[in-house]
């Protein structure tokens, strides 16, 4: 069995066990999605108290379900939230809370209202402090695996291409105590996390995996580069210098 199959068969026991268990929420069924959870609003909460998240400005998360309380208690800290667009495909989405009403934060954290109430911005305008990312499953030393299209790979991949976040910025994900598995085959392209959060704890991995560098361009397809326009435009700006 090869690393994409293990990893495959690990996303399939993640997503029959928390359908099994009623740990899963809408939307359901998870399979072929980042699960969102019982306990989501918790986990988040253990988020808001890291000295990480405490001190930093930019916050940058994924758009699944399972971290829109993520998303929302960041706005409501005074923290400006970078969050993707639906698979990169429209870029990166800048949510400024001293330009939303609290009232709408939970609203303006939702896909359709980040369009709404927040701007495209470009990697090049941004500094991220902490990447907040999804996931199906974790283990305790950092490995993580998404749904399989790489997208959380592929954003940090292009804010590295840009500067726009530091090796050393923390990579936290929020999950389902029932998503943590003993062990995930990571690969060089792999982003790993530093921080789990659950609805009862918190897990600092001391990972030893190193965080990629930037875009792996030898697994993009002309495809990805057609349908991620912040992927085209990298790619046509290495083949000019």
């Amino acid at each position: 069995m090869n690393v994409e199959e293990k990893k495959q068969k690990i996303r399939e026991y993640v997503w029959r066990i928390m359908e099994e268990k009623n740990i899963a929420r809408f939307p359901r069924p998870v399979y072929g999605r980042v699960p969102n959870f019982v306990g989501a609003e918790e986990a988040a909460k253990r988020l808001t108290k890291l000295p990480e998240f405490r001190k930093a400005e930019v916050v940058f998360v994924n758009p699944d379900s399972p971290q829109h309380p993520v998303r929302a208690l960041s706005l409501l800290e005074g923290k400006k939230v970078i969050m993707a667009s639906p698979r990169i495909k429209r870029g990166f989405i800048l949510l400024d809370p001293e330009k939303i009403p609290t009232r709408d934060f939970w609203r303006a954290t939702t896909i359709k209202g980040a369009f709404r109430y927040g701007r495209i911005i470009h990697p090049s305008q941004i500094h991220v402090d902490i990447k907040i990312t999804g996931s199906v499953a974790v283990d305790t030393v950092g490995g993580r695996v998404g749904k399989g299209h790489g997208y959380s790979d592929i954003e940090y991949g292009i804010l590295r291409e840009y500067g726009a976040i530091d090796e050393d910025a923390p990579i936290i994900t929020t999950v389902h105590d029932i998503q943590i598995v003993d062990h995930i085959p990571m690969t060089n392209h792999d982003m790993p996390v530093d921080i789990i959060l659950t609805p009862t704890k918190v897990i600092r991995t001391n990972t030893p995996y190193k965080k990629p560098r930037g875009v792996f361009w030898e697994l993009l397809t002309e495809k990805d580069l057609e349908e991620i326009p912040l992927l085209k435009e990298l790619y046509m700006r290495r083949r000019q210098k």
